[in-house]
Parts: C-alpha cells; sequence; structure tokens
C-alpha cells in the first residue's frame, strides 16, 4: 500500500525535535519558524510538557466520555482563569476543523437557522461545514457546497449588513488573523459592527481562534485585542502543542442538553494534560508577553529589509510580503540555511509562525539569513 498522494513534501525527514531546533535523519539541524502551521507553542520536548504526558500515560490514556475525567474540568477551569472566558463553558474535540464545524452546528441548534456568513480568504478546516466557509474552490467538493455560506470581503460594513438583515443569518465565522489566506485582520471598528449587528440580530458570532489563540498574537485570544465577545470561540493548533486537541468555548447564554455534541476521541485524558501543560508553561514562562514583545522586534528588524514590502500579523503570528512570490525563497531558506517557515494562500507572503519561547537572538538568525537569501 502507498500513501495517499495529497502533499508536496520538502526532501527533509525529521526524526528528533527540541526548543526550536529540528533534527533530520543525517543529522543535520534546522531552526522551525514555523511550528507545524503555529501547532508547536511551548517548543518541540518541551521538558515539563513530556514529564506530564509521560506521567499521565502510566496511569490511564483513555477512556470515552462516558465516565467522569477531571481533568477535563481542571482543563476548563485553567483555560477560563488564563483567557479571561470565565462566562463560556468548553467542549473538548480534536482539531481545528472538528472545533469549528461543531460551532457551526451550534450556531444552527440556537437559532433554528442555517446560512453563515464568512469572509474572503478565510480557511476553516477541511470537513462538511467549515469547508464551505472556507474561501477557497479547489478544496470545496460538491457535496460540501450544499451548505448555504455567503463569503463577503473584510471591512465592507455595507455588504454585511445587507446580509444580515435578510434574517436567515444563524452565524458569522471570522479569524481575528487570517492564517492560511496570508495574515490579513479586521479593523476593530468592523470587527465591532460585525458583534454588534450578530447582537441586534440574534446570529451567532463564532471566533475562529484556531491558529490566532492561546497567546500567539501577544493577547490570549487574537479578538481580544479589538474587544468584543464572540458567543462561540474555536481552538486548536498550539493547544497541545503537537498532541491532537481542539475546542469550542460556548458562551453560557447557550444553553447544552445531552446528545447536542459528542466525540469519542475527544477530551481524553492525554489531551487534557498536553493541553494543561501548555496553559502551565504559557503561565509560568510568561510567554504571551513574549510574543507581544517579540512581535514588535520582528517589526523593528524587517523595517532594515528593502524587500520587505509590509509586516503583517501580530505577536508572533506573522507574515512578510513581498512583491514576488516567496516558493522560491521558503526553498532557499530551508535547503541553504536550514530555516522552516511557511507560505499562505497569498503567495506573496511568507508565514512565520514560531514557538512562543523564542528569543531577539533567534529572530536575529532569522533575519541574518533572510538578507543573505535575498542578496
Amino acid at each position: 500500500m502507498n500513501l495517499f498522494d495529497v502533499y508536496p513534501l520538502y526532501e527533509v525527514t525529521p526524526v528528533s525535535a527540541k526548543g526550536i531546533v529540528v533534527t533530520d535523519d543525517k543529522g543535520q539541524e534546522y531552526l522551525d519558524y514555523y511550528g507545524g502551521h503555529a501547532v508547536i507553542s511551548i517548543g518541540h520536548s518541551h521538558p515539563h510538557y513530556v514529564a506530564r504526558l509521560k506521567e499521565q500515560l502510566d496511569k490511564i490514556g483513555f477512556y470515552s466520555n462516558a465516565v467522569k475525567n477531571p481533568l477535563q474540568q481542571e482543563l476548563a477551569k485553567k483555560l477560563g482563569t488564563l483567557s479571561s472566558c470565565q462566562n463560556y463553558n468548553l467542549f473538548l474535540c480534536n482539531s481545528g476543523a472538528e472545533a469549528n464545524e461543531n460551532a457551526l452546528k451550534m450556531a444552527s441548534f440556537h437559532t433554528g437557522k442555517k446560512r453563515v456568513i464568512a469572509f474572503k480568504n478565510g480557511f476553516h478546516g477541511r470537513t462538511s461545514a467549515a469547508v464551505a466557509a472556507t474561501d477557497n474552490e479547489k478544496i470545496n467538493a460538491p457535496l460540501n457546497k450544499q451548505q448555504k455560506v455567503t463569503i463577503l470581503p473584510f471591512n465592507d460594513s455595507s455588504s454585511f449588513t445587507v446580509e444580515i438583515e435578510k434574517g436567515d443569518v444563524c452565524g458569522v465565522i471570522l479569524e481575528a488573523i487570517q492564517g492560511v489566506g496570508g495574515l490579513d485582520e479586521p479593523a476593530t471598528e468592523f470587527y465591532r459592527e460585525v458583534a454588534a449587528l450578530c447582537k441586534k440580530h440574534k446570529v451567532v458570532l463564532i471566533a475562529d481562534e484556531v491558529q490566532s489563540g492561546f497567546g500567539r498574537s501577544g493577547q490570549f485570544f487574537g479578538f481580544q485585542h479589538h474587544g468584543i465577545q464572540p458567543d462561540i470561540i474555536s481552538i486548536a493548533k498550539g493547544m497541545g502543542n503537537g498532541f491532537p486537541v481542539g475546542g469550542i468555548l460556548i458562551h453560557e447564554d447557550i444553553k447544552a442538553s445531552y446528545g447536542l455534541l459528542g466525540t469519542t476521541f475527544g477530551g481524553n485524558h492525554l489531551a487534557c494534560v498536553a493541553t494543561l501543560a501548555v496553559l502551565e508553561v504559557l503561565e509560568k514562562e510568561q510567554l504571551i508577553a513574549n510574543a507581544a514583545q517579540l512581535g514588535d522586534y520582528f517589526h523593528q528588524k524587517a523595517a532594515e529589509i528593502p524587500q520587505v514590502k509590509r509586516v503583517k500579523g501580530r505577536g508572533l503570528m506573522l507574515g512578510l510580503e513581498f512583491d514576488f512570490e516567496v516558493a522560491e525563497l521558503r526553498k532557499k531558506l530551508i535547503y541553504e540555511h536550514q530555516l522552516f517557515t511557511g507560505g499562505a494562500k497569498d503567495k506573496y507572503v511568507l508565514r512565520i509562525l514560531p514557538a512562543l519561547n523564542i528569543t531577539q537572538a533567534d529572530i536575529d538568525i532569522f533575519f541574518d539569513a533572510l538578507k543573505i537569501a535575498l542578496q
């Protein structure tokens, strides 16, 4: 049997990793400024994370949600405190796509309606409703296109007002900082207007924080830069530092009932401990503040490079925009300078999504290599 060939692969085979250093099967070391799509939030093989998972595995790794798992309640309490979202309830699942799928489902349950508003260049996952709300025709199968989704441009208040006033919208989903799309953001005024109109028309506002959450933007959640309160918040990626974890925070005004949502693997013992370990490291090492400070430093360093047309994003969710497509630059960085970076739907944007515990020295190394690669 062969693998189903859906990924173009770089000729690198990692076998071990620690911090931001990834070592391949030939002993070559690489510096990771991408974190596997923003998944590695506290560094590869962080000692506290490894110890917590090993300790839990010696006890119990999994049992179903038909029995009590106190780790889930511990996680909910810790997450609520650190994120300042105590007035939400937590449902755990396994991935960002599943989180958004459940968020959209809850919006439809809660309102009794079925049309969704999403935004241009948004990415919300590859499953049924999540991919329908994703602005990428190539990954939407005919089956997915049955979903009723209207995709609007960011920061266009007039078109948003027209659509939400039609009265058939169950939910609005948007990223505070677009990941795959290329680091674009809604203006604060627009995000607040969206929130106000959702409240007025009793539409569920879903903040997709799958990539921008867990401190990456320099706040715990990206929407917190704009002073709004969503009805549902979707989370994944950095919350497990590589362990498959996802979830949604559901405002307490939306009530639960038995059977409304469900999952086999979501919230298992290992998943909870992985996420608790991440939260403990974020708190102890003050990594959210570090992300904010290093984001500012990154902007300063980028200003020294004339080929950089614009720096996009916040904290350590960043993009460098050039006036050329960056695919060859990425290859040069990985093969000649041993640096992992990322691309985007916007082919002119180089994505930088490192662990939140990197240092100024790590950023200096990146820009020194980038200067040489651009010559």
